[in-house]
């Protein structure tokens, strides 16, 4: 039987992964409330999410028409339009730590007791992060991967004060959206960052030795083991700048395993950042 998903989800933000976060939850049943930053961005978010829903209709993924998915979500431009009664409140702003930490405090005294807060960050410490929050019993991380609505796995990050009610809650929920969950304990990038970052630094590097070009290194990684996209696609969709965020953090924890490697710091500087600017190690016309 499948679980059911939340009947109010807040997401705060809405750029590519939290309309994304959005989008999944709307489709699942949930009454969804986007938080942005200003009215023009929040409709932004919602075009984003329309076009989701479209592009999920041609390809046959949506159990009910795209009018009526788009009609469960709403929009806000700031966090006093999040709904009391939330079940859940899915914290995607950009991978900053005092930012993170301003909105989900007021998220929390927008919001009951019994709402779970969760962050979508795919690295900072979830630990630091419930500092800020008078109930840290109530959150956790919930590491969405990215195209969301189309990604089968959710990271669920348990930080030490976190309860197994909010485990339970979060594990349901993502088993409602028809997604697999990974359980980690808070540490810096998780599971799937520490990874996924370590093995697109070694491959940039490989670039910046003249080790072999991009095509070959995405080959040996897709063909000889099997992986649906190397790691050099992987850091252009990602984006070069975020994970140029990701490694100087877990440089700053983990040491210099993570140490960003020359080429990665020039190609952001030049403005080569991936698909989202046309350019990154290969060109996105």
């Amino acid at each position: 039987m499948t679980a059911a998903a939340p009947g109010s989800v807040g997401v705060i933000g809405g750029g590519r992964m939290g309309s994304g976060i959005a989008q999944s939850f709307a489709s699942a049943g949930s009454s969804v409330t986007v938080v942005e930053s200003s009215a023009e961005a929040a409709a932004a978010a919602l075009e984003r999410i329309e076009s989701g829903l479209r592009r999920a209709a041609e390809r046959g993924r949506l159990a009910e028409p795209a009018e009526q998915v788009l009609a469960r979500i709403r929009t806000a431009d700031s966090v006093d339009g999040l709904p009391q009664d939330a079940d859940l409140v899915v914290e995607a702003v950009p991978e900053d730590a005092a930012l993170k930490a301003s909105l989900l405090a007021a998220a929390e005294k927008r919001v009951g007791r019994e709402t779970v807060l969760a962050t979508n960050t795919s690295s900072l410490s979830v630990t630091e992060l419930a500092a800020a929050l008078c109930r840290p019993a109530r959150f956790l991380g919930m590491h969405f991967f990215n195209p969301v609505p189309a990604s089968e796995l959710i990271e669920v990050v348990v930080a030490p004060d976190t309860s197994d009610e909010t485990v339970r809650s979060a594990l349901a929920w993502t088993h409602s959206l028809g997604k697999t969950d990974v359980m980690v304990k808070d540490s810096p990038g998780f599971a799937s960052s520490r990874l996924g970052v370590a093995l697109g630094l070694e491959a940039i590097r490989m670039v910046e030795e003249g080790v072999a070009a991009p095509e070959a290194i995405d080959d040996a990684m897709r063909l000889g083991y099997r992986h649906p996209m190397g790691p050099l696609r992987l850091t252009d969709l990602v984006g070069l700048d975020v994970r140029l965020a990701i490694a100087e953090y877990l440089h700053s924890r983990l040491g210099e395993r993570f140490a960003p490697p020359r080429l990665l710091r020039e190609k952001v500087a030049r403005g080569e950042l991936g698909r989202k600017t046309g350019q990154g190690f290969y060109p996105w016309p």
